[in-house]
């Protein structure tokens, strides 16, 4: 991951009903959740939760696929863990042991 889709992952993020679904999203791993019941449980009109969908699938977060007449959409765990590890890979400078747990962590979690 370069610093330009860094900082455009996070800008995606910036954002409290984005950073809101990606939560929820997390919360709902793996089956995830139909975009009006994002939505709805986010008390957020259907079209703009979708202009907020469309922001987090161009950015990785998200995935969606077609289900019957409903999409649904499921956090990207694998960006959030890429995000993660690009925030530690340079750790604590000269102090590697303080970020030890973190890559610990992201190594195990991707296995």
């Amino acid at each position: 991951m370069d610093i330009k889709n860094i900082t455009d992952s996070f800008g995606a993020l910036s954002q409290e009903t984005r950073l809101e679904a990606f939560r929820l999203l997390v919360r709902h791993e793996p089956e995830g959740l139909a975009a009006g019941e994002i939505a709805r449980q986010l008390s957020v009109p259907h079209n703009t939760m979708s202009a907020h969908l469309a922001v987090l699938s161009r950015s990785g977060w998200v995935m969606s696929r077609r289900q019957s007449r409903s999409i649904i959409y499921r956090a990207n765990l694998d960006h959030m863990q890429e995000t993660l590890r690009f925030l530690v890979r340079d750790c604590c400078a000269g102090h590697p042991k303080v970020c030890e747990p973190f890559r610990v962590e992201l190594n195990e979690q991707k296995e």
